[in-house]
């Protein structure tokens, strides 16, 4: 009798552990399928999706010149103005400076491709011989020559593709940008209130105030450096007879936002630029070398100084983020994959026990909490205008 009853336990317990292994395949499945709808809404709908999300992240970085203006009683519609005039006049000193010998170098570019095949001569006769290797290989194989004709679009049809393509993404950019910072607080008092939970309201409030504080000091802290870090490559370029040192300067600063990527491709065309400029191979290397010993200095001292010694995100998390985005939005995706992962992580560490944000000078990593800001106080709890979101370090009950 006994052992029948430990028999059907048992069996008991085994149905159950079944049941719990179903149930967590079950919800893996639904996530997985959950992330892969996302990436094909996020490749399919480019077009509107990435102007929108570079006008978000634009927004968060220039958010606080909007605050600012508000807290002298400035209404959020003539911030919000502010806001896409300040970064009308970035963009227009930017092209200002870089328009007139970027025209130039362009015009420099099959100068630039000759001296490279001259300084590389050296290097003819290995190659022919990889070549007629190559041919022995294939003629062995029994390959035949494939010969491919590309005809040559015409550039006017070309630009007449484009033009609408890139004025409708202008406008819906700084459309977005516009109604973001004029809109933010109520549609976060619109999300908190559709928060009926109080402890889901408490995790939003929280969300949102962590990718404020991440989003907006991590892009201004690294604006300030990366224009830091422009002057100075400028400045040495000049000091070391490179043409149009302005160009590189800004250029520099511009890359410098796509960590890992930029700084190589800003070193390949500095060696372009080396050889148009100098006479030998060897001195040809001294542009790109003053660059990345620059770089490596911005890198190691810099950014830790004024950043922290907080922002620890893993290198590889980094990496993989800005392979997504890259190949998901290209270069937008490239300026956003670094916000788009701390919002990731801001979400994270209010979902998942153990998660902190990376940015020092965020609000957990501060001594105190910053004030709360009057919409959250009052989208907390609709029952009360007079009600406050706790304060205690876990979410209440």
């Amino acid at each position: 009798m006994d052992r029948s009853r430990l028999d059907r336990a048992g069996r008991g317990a085994h149905l159950m552990d079944l049941s719990a292994v179903f149930a967590y395949g079950a919800q893996a499945a639904a996530i997985f399928l959950g992330l892969l709808a996302f990436i094909v809404t996020l490749h399919y709908a480019r077009f509107l999706l990435a102007p929108v999300g570079l006008a978000i992240i634009i927004g968060l970085m220039l958010g606080p010149i909007a605050s600012r203006l508000e807290s002298r009683r400035v209404p959020p519609s003539l911030s919000a103005v502010a806001v896409v005039l300040v970064f009308l006049v970035l963009v227009g000193a930017f092209l200002v400076a870089i328009a007139t010998p970027l025209s130039s170098w362009a015009d420099k570019v099959p100068q630039i491709w000759s001296e490279l095949q001259l300084q590389l001569s050296s290097l003819r006769q290995p190659l022919n011989t990889v070549k007629e290797l190559q041919e022995q290989i294939r003629s062995a194989t029994g390959g035949s020559n494939v010969t491919v004709s590309v005809e040559d679009g015409s550039a006017v049809a070309d630009v007449a593709v484009l033009a609408p393509t890139l004025l409708a993404q202008l406008l819906l950019f700084f459309a977005s940008l516009y109604f973001f910072v004029a809109t933010r607080h109520q549609t976060r008092m619109a999300i908190l209130r559709m928060c009926f939970n109080r402890r889901l309201r408490w995790r939003v409030a929280h969300i949102f105030r962590d990718v404020e504080y991440a989003v907006s000091d991590y892009l201004l802290s690294i604006a300030i450096i990366n224009v830091g870090l422009g002057v100075a490559v400028g400045v040495a370029l000049w000091l070391l007879g490179v043409p149009s040192p302005i160009l590189w300067g800004a250029m520099a600063a511009l890359l410098n936002f796509i960590i890992y990527i930029g700084p190589a491709v800003m070193a390949v065309i500095l060696f372009g630029v080396g050889l148009a400029t100098f006479d030998t191979l060897a001195t040809s290397f001294v542009p790109p070398l003053a660059y990345l010993a620059l770089n490596a200095i911005e890198a190691q001292f810099v950014t830790p100084t004024v950043i922290g010694r907080r922002m620890t995100l893993n290198p590889f998390i980094v990496f993989l983020a800005i392979a997504f985005w890259l190949w998901m939005w290209g270069p937008i995706g490239g300026f956003i994959a670094i916000p788009a992962l701390l919002v990731v992580y801001a979400i994270a560490g209010n979902i998942l026990p153990g998660v902190g944000m990376p940015v020092a000078g965020g609000p957990r990593s501060r001594p105190a909490q910053p004030p709360k800001p009057a919409f959250i106080e009052k989208a907390a709890s609709p029952m009360s205008r007079r009600s406050t979101p706790p304060v205690r370090p876990t979410p209440p009950d």
